[in-house]
């Protein structure tokens, strides 16, 4: 399996209860299929996944891979602290019918590289899904070094790895692992232009969420290697993506959402955007609408 060009970390809407918004979830995919997005992450950390109740995890997982009847890959969010339980948790996925398994390393039990290169070995050989590893060491606690990447990326079930560090150096590090086996995915929207441009495989975004259009534009122009067209789109889409930093994800993203009638909201103990960044999201808004029109007709073209 080879996962490529743009892919959302989807988002999970939640009602004014605070329950599943299984309609604006089914919405929100078929915005994303209609935009050109070429894989989707369900239960990722943009989805808040650690505040799911397994049966919330399994109805956002079965619906998804039923909405999206296998026009793109569905890559589910398995990383949990625990070996074991990542395990468990990838096979629960591979049941309810996921393409892949994004695993993130093991959150804020800080093994050593050694530990890491066990821990996904051994959920590569039992977990029952072709893994994507998952670097994010500011939410995690833990740095998955490229030398340790390097180590997996031989293992036949180990597919890629994306990287929320957002260095050159360590992603031209990675990039020269890539093979017909091994994709490597940027996960910092602010520089994915940039590792596509230096051969990256595309991205896993927060920003395509609200801009899914826009970012398979700027997919195609980057791996095309249309770089002067790629970066003048990046500057375009550098406001919007300056605003989904002002708070932690996926607080800003889901203010955007629920402008566009896709839920209401978060699980504490993430609480909604602040007033004071109220405005900005509004003026935001603006700039995501006129942008993915734009998109939308060019892609059509």
């Amino acid at each position: 399996m080879r996962i490529s060009g743009s892919i959302t970390a989807l988002a999970t809407p939640f009602n004014v209860a605070g329950e599943l918004d299984i309609d604006a979830w089914q919405r929100l995919l078929a915005a994303q299929l209609e935009a050109g997005t070429q894989a989707v992450v369900v239960a990722g950390s943009t989805g808040e996944a650690a505040a799911l109740y397994d049966i919330e995890y399994d109805t956002l997982l079965r619906t998804a891979v039923e909405q999206v009847a296998g026009r793109v890959p569905v890559l589910a969010g398995t990383g949990l602290s625990n070996t074991a339980k990542t395990i468990e948790q990838t096979r629960r996925a591979a049941a309810l019918g996921a393409d892949a398994a994004l695993v993130v390393t093991p959150p804020y039990v800080r093994p050593t590289q050694a530990g890491l290169v066990a821990h996904y070995r051994a959920v590569a050989d039992d977990g029952e899904l072709p893994v994507m590893l998952y670097n994010v060491p500011g939410r995690t606690g833990i740095d998955l070094l490229p030398e340790t990447v390097a180590d997996l990326a031989g293992h036949a079930r180990i597919i890629g790895v994306k990287e929320a560090v957002a260095d050159a150096a360590r992603m031209d590090a990675l990039l020269r692992l890539r093979d017909a086996g091994f994709a490597v995915l940027s996960g910092d929207d602010p520089t994915a232009c940039r590792a596509m441009l230096a051969g990256a495989d595309g991205v896993i975004s927060v920003a395509s969420n609200v801009v899914p259009a826009s970012f398979r534009r700027l997919c195609d122009l980057a791996r095309n290697g249309r770089a002067d067209a790629a970066q003048a789109l990046d500057e375009r889409l550098r406001p919007i993506c300056d605003f989904l930093g002002v708070e932690s994800n996926p607080i800003p993203v889901k203010a955007l959402l629920a402008l566009q009638g896709l839920g209401h909201g978060l699980r504490l103990p993430l609480t909604p955007l602040s007033p004071r960044h109220q405005d900005a999201a509004a003026a935001t808004r603006t700039l995501v609408d006129a942008l993915e029109t734009e998109s939308r007709d060019s892609l059509a073209a």
